[in-house]
């Protein structure tokens, strides 16, 4: 006989600052996700705006957490990119905003107080612009459907399916 699996408890959070330009980018995709899409009662879309340790309570009882973010990568602007484990202490240490330094403690509070979710990715994208103005640049609009996909994918991958709003 095999166990069940353990039940999950989904966090998905969208990081960034509305008024800075691509660095709104991950509070733009949860929006999204939130508007276009229904998720099963263990998933949770959240936009996380610039809150760092404020969040510290979201994470108390999540298993999984997918953070979307703009994520400084050295590379061009538009780049997308996937990390999990150990690459997101490394990825935080760049910071593109301030609220980068709020979301690296948040993780390392979280994890000191024994709440850190066991699986952990972020899904971001090199911003182009982080200046303050409303609105993304044109590279980020354009990796924008590919961010969206990717969370779906991320869910996907841990069995859960996003239903889309008619």
């Amino acid at each position: 006989m095999t166990a069940a699996p353990p039940q999950i408890s989904v966090l998905v959070l969208g990081i960034g600052n509305l008024v800075m330009s691509d660095d709104g980018v991950g509070v733009m995709v949860a929006q999204r996700l939130q508007q276009e899409y229904r998720f099963a009662d263990n998933v949770e879309i959240m936009d996380g705006g610039t809150l760092g340790l404020d969040l510290l309570p979201m994470l108390e009882n999540i298993t999984n957490l997918i953070m979307i973010d703009a994520v400084e990568t050295g590379k061009k602007a538009g780049t997308c990119v996937r990390l999990y484990g150990e690459e997101l202490p490394i990825a935080l240490e760049t910071k593109v905003s301030p609220h980068q330094m709020g979301l690296k403690d948040l993780l390392a509070v979280s994890e000191l107080m024994g709440h850190s979710p066991r699986e952990m990715v972020l899904i971001g994208v090199q911003p182009g612009s982080i200046e303050m103005e409303i609105g993304l640049t044109p590279e980020v609009e354009a990796q924008f459907e590919t961010l969206v996909s990717n969370v779906l994918d991320e869910l996907a991958n841990w069995g859960l399916a996003a239903i889309p709003v008619s």
